[in-house]
């Protein structure tokens, strides 16, 4: 695999055979990387935060079912 400089753009080479431009500074992949589990980490909260509130919700709602079941007899 041949690789030339990008003109300007120190830490990307074009492969030669493919085309393809290619980043090849290690520590912004790494630091990308990061990054990106780390906002899939506050997703996966998220989702599990609003799930438990959902399920609140639904056991407020029963019993308040109840409450009223209770006060009409």
């Amino acid at each position: 695999m041949t690789k030339l400089n990008v003109k300007d753009k120190p830490h990307l080479v074009r492969d030669t055979n493919s085309g393809a431009i290619l980043n090849i500074n290690a520590s912004a992949y790494e630091k990308s990387k990061r990054i990106r589990i780390d906002a899939e980490k506050q997703r996966d909260e998220l989702r599990g935060a609003v799930r438990e509130i959902n399920n609140i919700k639904c056991e407020m709602h029963e019993m308040k079912q109840l409450l009223i079941k209770l006060i009409e007899k």
